[in-house]
C-alpha cells in the first residue's frame, strides 16, 4: 500500500500530495486514525482525504486504513539488494527465496481488493476459458489451462501475438479472456483486451493496477510485485501469478461444487487407468 502511495504521489493534486506525504511519514498512526484525525494532522479537508484514497485507487479511507494496517503486518516489504558477482551461493540463494516469499506475501496483504468471487461468478458462466500471456507470461497461461480444464468448461491457452488478437477478435458473450501481463505494457495485449470486450465478452486481467490494461479490463488481480524485468527474468512476480491463479482455480472449483468435484475424479480415475496398463 505504502509502494502504491509513493507511485501515485507525483500526479495528485496539491491538497492531495499533503495527506500523501503525512501518511507515509505515519503509516502506523494513519491506520489507527479516523477521517477527522487524518484530515487535521495533514492540513486537509475530510473530503480531500477521501479524494485521496479514490486517486490511489480506494474505495473510501476505511479501505485506505484496512490496506494499511494489512501492510504493516508484513515482516518485510521487500528485499531491496539484488545478487552481485560476490554473493556467496548461499547468500544469492536466501535472497532469492526471500524476493519470492515477500513477493508472496506482498500479494496477500492485497487479497482484500481482488475480486476472486466476482471472477468466480463469470467463470461459472463461462462457455469458454482463454489465458493469454506473452513472454514469462505465456508460461503461466499455459500452467493455468492444464489446471483450469479439469474442472469441465473447454480452455484454451494463447502465447502469440497473431493467436491472441485473432482469438480476441471472435470472442463474445460467455467467453471469459484472462490475461496476464506483470507491467501491463504490451500494446497487443491492449488491442485485444479491447476487441473482446467491445465484442461483450469478460476480460480478466492479471497485471498492474495502473496499467492500461487494467482500465480496460472487466475484473483486475492487480499487484506490483517490485521487480524489474528489464535486469533479469521476472522470477517473483512468475510465482505471485502462479499463486493467484491457483486461488482463482480453487475459488472456482468451490462455486462449482459436486460439478467440479465429479469432474475431477473423472479426470483422475482417466489417468489411472492409463498408468495400470
Amino acid at each position: 500500500m505504502l509502494s502504491r502511495i509513493e507511485q501515485h504521489a507525483p500526479s495528485l493534486s496539491r491538497a492531495e500530495r499533503r495527506v500523501a506525504n503525512w501518511v507515509l511519514a505515519h503509516p502506523r498512526q494513519a491506520a489507527d486514525a479516523t477521517l477527522a484525525q487524518v484530515a487535521e494532522a495533514c492540513g486537509a479537508s475530510e473530503p480531500t482525504v477521501i479524494r485521496f484514497c479514490r486517486s490511489v485507487g480506494l474505495g473510501g479511507f476505511r479501505e485506505l486504513t484496512i490496506r494499511l494496517t494489512e501492510a504493516l503486518s508484513r515482516p518485510v516489504s521487500y528485499v531491496h539488494r539484488d545478487v552481485s558477482a560476490d554473493d556467496a551461493t548461499a547468500d544469492a540463494v536466501t535472497k532469492v527465496l526471500d524476493a519470492a516469499i515477500s513477493s508472496l506475501m506482498e500479494m496477500r496483504a492485497q487479497l482484500s481488493s481482488v475480486p476472486i468471487d466476482a471472477a468466480a461468478a463469470e467463470l461459472c458462466k463461462a462457455r469458454q476459458i482463454t489465458f493469454m500471456g506473452l513472454g514469462a507470461s505465456g508460461h503461466v497461461a499455459t500452467d493455468a489451462r492444464h489446471k483450469f480444464f479439469r474442472l469441465g468448461t473447454p480452455c484454451n491457452a494463447h502465447t502469440d501475438t497473431p493467436s491472441i488478437l485473432q482469438a480476441a477478435a471472435i470472442a463474445g458473450p460467455g467467453d471469459v479472456l484472462v490475461i496476464i501481463s506483470h507491467l501491463g505494457g504490451w500494446a497487443e495485449l491492449d488491442r485485444a483486451a479491447a476487441a473482446a470486450r467491445d465484442n461483450g465478452a469478460t476480460v480478466i486481467a492479471l497485471t498492474n493496477p495502473d496499467s492500461k490494461l487494467a482500465r480496460i479490463a472487466n475484473l483486475v488481480f492487480g499487484w506490483d510485485p517490485h521487480e524489474d524485468t528489464s535486469v533479469y527474468t521476472p522470477m517473483s512476480s512468475r510465482l505471485a501469478q502462479l499463486a493467484l491463479l491457483d486461488a482463482l482455480y480453487v475459488a472456482f472449483a468451490l462455486s462449482l461444487g459436486d460439478v467440479a468435484a465429479e469432474n475431477l475424479r473423472r479426470s483422475k480415475d482417466a489417468l489411472q487407468k492409463v498408468a495400470r496398463r
